[in-house]
């Protein structure tokens, strides 16, 4: 195996890695927050009054709310790629 394509083992291992966590996040609401990765000023404008920002960084905000179809709705206020967070074994 060349070092090429090892590398693209390692592409393709994490982006479907992120790829399934993303599908299960916005089909569950199992998680007590989101991590919304390259969040725009819009979306962090339109938040909801009961959205609670828990965390932020210079490419993330971890947001959490109580609301129903959370993940979805950010998403919609157009969210790049939402993770869960706040579960055992996520960072």
């Amino acid at each position: 195996m060349t070092i090429r394509s090892m590398l693209l083992s390692l592409v393709l291992l994490i982006g479907g890695w992120l790829t399934v966590v993303a599908v299960v996040t916005v089909i569950t609401d199992a998680a007590p927050a989101s991590v919304v990765l390259f969040p725009s000023d819009d979306l962090l404008r339109d938040l909801n009054a009961d959205t609670a920002v828990l965390s932020t960084s210079a490419i993330s905000v971890t947001l959490a709310s109580k609301q129903s179809g959370f993940v979805q709705s950010l998403y919609q206020k157009g969210a790049w790629l939402v993770l869960p967070a706040g579960l055992r074994g996520c960072f």
